[in-house]
């Protein structure tokens, strides 16, 4: 599943790179819809075996559509210089923004994430307040008083909306 592709190989601390990919996968997805494509997702075959007839086992069994080469359009778009990266970079970016105001709002994690998903633990108390003014989804309730919830950045994450999000995180810490 290369949905989330692009977050992983932009996020801090990350060394692989699509070269390393495709020197130890014989195929791999990248995917396009999460990261700002209309829809669907690119397979890489780089074996040349498995390169052999797929488009005419693709056309047998019903997945190739008529003008789909028009969807691998949006690919070439995402190459080029670099923008599949680049929007890759800035929802990680803004997500280790979040990552650090929870984090300086004294919030521990579910888990340690990199990418452009955080995990902060916080009180119900304040998971109410923020679901009236942020999306977010309930990962895990931990006790009584304290959930985890799942916090997504993407390409679209606008900086101010972060800078607002940080803002409501030190108010309710008292900083």
């Amino acid at each position: 599943d290369g949905a989330r592709l692009g977050y992983g190989l932009e996020a801090p601390g990350n060394d692989v790179t699509l070269a390393d990919l495709a020197a130890c996968c014989d195929v791999f997805y990248i995917g396009g819809t999460k990261i700002g494509a209309l829809l669907g997702e690119a397979v890489v075959i780089v074996n040349p075996k498995l390169q052999k007839d797929f488009r005419y086992f693709m056309k047998q069994r019903g997945a190739m559509l008529a003008k789909g080469r028009i969807l691998g359009l949006q690919f070439l778009a995402l190459f080029e210089d670099g923008l599949y990266f680049k929007l890759s970079k800035h929802a990680d970016d803004m997500a280790q923004i979040i990552r650090q105001a929870c984090k300086d709002s004294g919030f521990e994690f579910l888990y340690d994430s990199p990418t452009n998903q955080q995990f902060p633990i916080m009180p119900d108390e304040l998971v109410k307040q923020l679901e009236e003014l942020y999306a977010f989804s309930h990962t895990k309730r931990l006790d009584h008083h304290r959930s985890a919830i799942r916090i997504c950045t993407s390409w679209a994450t606008r900086p101010e909306d972060v800078e607002q999000l940080v803002a409501d995180l030190h108010k309710y810490a008292g900083k």
